[in-house]
């Protein structure tokens, strides 16, 4: 390596817990519209129950979200405010077509450094 160059010291991802919760919020709203709490559950139930992200990560992330314009909510019961839907909006689509197309190598390239790991570490 030529000196002076920077190193990178990281694995070369750009992608982190919230990214991918994103993703699979956009992702399954894209499908259909859903609550808070069924949301949660799809993402573990996608995982293979490996994870589950928390409330506390799921509702500040969908007001977000549907602050921007992604997503838009009403309430099941307005009076009560129990239960929050969410669906899609046509902005929404497009930023989550965008975040595939930006993603995917992302993904496929996490694979690869897991893969190589653990073919080399446990053979």
């Amino acid at each position: 390596m030529p000196s002076g160059e920077n190193r990178n010291r990281q694995f070369p991802n750009k992608l982190n817990t919230t990214a991918i919760v994103k993703l699979f919020i956009l992702h399954f709203l894209s499908e259909r519209s859903c609550y808070g709490n069924e949301i949660i559950d799809m993402i573990e139930i996608s995982l293979n129950y490996s994870w589950r992200p928390s409330p506390g990560m799921i509702y500040p992330l969908l007001r977000d979200m549907e602050d921007n314009l992604l997503i838009e909510g009403w309430w099941d019961e307005p009076d009560k405010k129990t239960k929050r839907h969410y669906k899609i909006t046509d902005i929404g689509i497009k930023h989550y077509e965008k975040l595939k197309l930006l993603y995917k190598p992302l993904l496929d390239e996490s694979l690869r450094i897991v893969d190589a790991t653990l073919k080399t570490i446990y053979k």
